[in-house]
């Protein structure tokens, strides 16, 4: 068995860009910004903007190492299609972030409000992503 897979590079981009944009809009005033940035305790003032550009490049490459990650994921199972692409979608969203997530959550006492919003866009990112990788050799 091949430990590393050759893969679609531009499939890789584009997942990473996907996750990328689907968490600036997910994060933005349009969505869940205001209750996002209250639960955390963060106020909206120009200081926060410029701290965000870090966080901003660091969201992009850690979801070009998350497309990388799933896209051998998918391939050692032999993921090919969508239906089977979004089920291991959430097989991934349930195990590496629900179970970890909730459970440092509750340590932090952080609110089930933040945990749904975070939860939610990683539902639908590795819904979006595993679906795309699984047919885009």
């Amino acid at each position: 068995m091949h430990h590393l897979l050759h893969f679609n590079y531009l499939a890789l981009l584009v997942s990473a860009l996907i996750l990328w944009v689907l968490g600036a809009a997910w994060y933005s005033p349009a969505l869940f910004a205001k209750h996002w940035m209250a639960e955390l305790g963060i106020r909206k003032d120009a200081a926060n903007r410029k701290s965000m550009v870090p966080g901003m490049i660091a969201s992009f490459i850690c979801d070009l190492i998350l497309a990388f990650v799933l896209a051998h994921v998918l391939g050692w199972a032999g993921v090919t299609t969508v239906g089977r692409g979004v089920f291991v979608g959430i097989l991934m969203w349930m195990g590496f972030f629900v179970a970890p997530a909730l459970s440092q959550g509750i340590y932090e006492n952080r609110s089930l409000k933040l945990f749904a919003i975070n939860a939610g866009y990683w539902f639908v990112g590795l819904i979006i992503v595993a679906s795309l990788l699984a047919v885009w050799h």
